[in-house]
């Protein structure tokens, strides 16, 4: 999960990049990065951080130029290297810079294709640099030796040998010196990418951005959704072309970014992700009416932020009380795409304090997005029983995350899942539940649905182990697995730091010599 933005427009970009990033931060809290464009030059700051701590007013004002990209990151493999920050950037042909959201299911293969065939050397271990490599690959080669800027046929060329060669979820904002601003996703059109426009004096000015909500607050009238496989170029002179690029498509968003991913406040694909969190939450209170008709529940809690909506709807069908049992400390990030469970256990503590009054001697009935690994759920009902709580029962507005997802979000490797090989009773005994309920798989589904007919398939994948892009392999998911459990991510870490204090090293040894 990351968060993407590109923009073209007639006064100078750095700003609104930088509060479209502040926007988007929920979709990455691990670097972030800005790239800028003169029309000459670009002028590039990006580091490991949060929005606020990467970019200064001394980095503000070094970012020239109308146009640009930016991004917000966390890593899929649990990489944290400063190398790996976006946006990328190679200066053949013309100049590309690229920021890239998802996650290419061949990308052994196409960095062995890359070195092979295409003469190129990749410098990290990101897939989002191998798809810049073959983008400005095919881009070379649909413009041949011709010196002048690409043309709108050059650049759908190129988004057309991309997706004939990139396998998996894309969703990809990319800045071409001297031509413009180019966005493009998958044929599946897994990630989210939207694009809108602003009229002012100055003229009209363009925006794209993974959620609908970066728009908004910079006061751009939202258009539509880039289409799965379509390209759209925005070219300097303020003109709008697009064409669909992939011979065959099929929508199918991930249905995870409704669940817990995205903003409340935003509209992916046509369909409002506040009001799918209402039918969610509409859908379980019915379930829960009708198949424990005997309840003894005496009030609705959420667990912040984002099943609020959810609980609350829970509540008005239940005729129940809706409380907030939980005050969140909004300095601590969002402890699913937290790297270590020692990290995750600590941040829950640090970050949720029950209201005693709400929990003593009162059954309560827990409401969250989703329980992925359990280790927030876990503890959360712990806070419960220690504020008093006589009865703890915890429902979840999703279905049980039973499969990694290998379209972009850091899910663990399958053995750290807490669905995976438990029973419906092992789950619930394990997060210390005195009942567990589900959401069920086809109610999520419809939830989602009913707010755009238009839209057939989803990718839920994560719930029912079926991948949309049809190539995910046993073998690929083990590989996965391999890189993404906890023990792996702790040995990437390790290496980071040692080789942050090699680095360090080498430059003591340098300024003792110097001196």
């Amino acid at each position: 999960m990351c968060g993407l933005v590109g923009l073209l427009g007639n006064e100078r970009a750095n700003q609104a990049l930088y509060d479209s990033l502040t926007v988007l931060q929920h979709r990455g809290q691990d670097s972030a990065g800005i790239m800028t464009s003169d029309g000459n030059r670009v002028y590039l700051r990006k580091d490991n951080g949060l929005v606020r701590d990467v970019f200064h007013t001394r980095h503000m004002v070094q970012l020239q130029g109308t146009m640009g990209v930016g991004h917000v990151r966390y890593p899929t493999a649990g990489n944290d290297s400063r190398a790996e920050a976006q946006p990328f950037y190679v200066n053949s042909p013309f100049g590309i810079a690229l920021a890239h959201n998802g996650n290419l299911t061949n990308a052994d293969e196409l960095r062995h294709d890359l070195f092979k065939q295409d003469l190129r050397q990749l410098n990290t271990s990101s897939d989002s640099e191998i798809l810049l490599n073959v983008f400005a690959h095919e881009l070379q080669a649909a413009v041949g030796e011709s010196s002048l800027p690409a043309a709108p046929q050059d650049i759908f060329a190129a988004v057309g040998g991309v997706i004939r060669r990139c396998q998996g979820a894309y969703a990809v904002v990319a800045m071409i010196v001297g031509v413009g601003i180019v966005a493009f996703r998958d044929p599946c059109g897994i990630r989210p990418l939207v694009y809108g426009a602003k009229k002012s004096d100055a003229g009209t000015s363009y925006m794209v951005a993974s959620e609908s909500v970066a728009l908004d607050v910079l006061g751009y009238q939202r258009a539509r959704d880039i289409r799965p496989g379509e390209v759209m170029l925005i070219d300097i002179e303020g003109k709008v072309h697009h064409s669909i690029c992939a011979s065959r498509t099929n929508q199918a968003p991930c249905i995870f970014e409704y669940v817990y991913l995205a903003r409340p406040d935003s509209i992916l694909d046509d369909i409002p992700v506040y009001q799918t969190r209402i039918y969610m939450g509409e859908r379980l209170g019915h379930r829960i009416k009708q198949e424990w008709p005997q309840r003894d529940i005496d009030v609705v809690i959420p667990v912040p932020d984002t099943s609020r909506t959810a609980a609350l709807e829970m509540g008005k069908v239940l005729k129940l009380p809706y409380r907030e049992g939980f005050i969140k400390n909004r300095y601590i990030g969002r402890t699913f795409i937290m790297p270590g469970q020692a990290m995750r256990k600590k941040s829950v503590r640090q970050k949720l304090n029950a209201i005693a009054s709400e929990f003593t001697g009162k059954t309560v009935l827990l409401v969250d997005d989703s329980i992925v690994r359990g280790t927030t759920s876990q503890k959360i009902i712990e806070l419960a029983r220690e504020a008093g709580a006589k009865k703890v029962y915890f429902a979840s507005a999703a279905p049980p995350v039973r499969y990694p997802n290998v379209y972009g979000i850091d899910m663990p490797s399958t053995m750290e899942l807490i669905a995976n090989n438990r029973t419906h009773e092992q789950i619930c005994a394990e997060i210390g539940a005195d009942k567990l309920i589900y959401q069920k798989l086809d109610d999520l589904i419809t939830a989602v649905a009913q707010c755009n007919p238009n839209i057939k398939q989803f990718d839920t994948s994560c719930f029912d182990g079926k991948y949309i892009t049809g190539d995910v392999t046993p073998e690929y998911l083990c590989m996965v697995d391999r890189k993404r459990n906890d023990t792996a991510k702790d040995q990437d870490q390790n290496q980071d730091q040692e080789k942050n204090e090699l680095d360090l090293s080498e430059i003591t040894d340098i300024q003792e010599k110097r001196a």
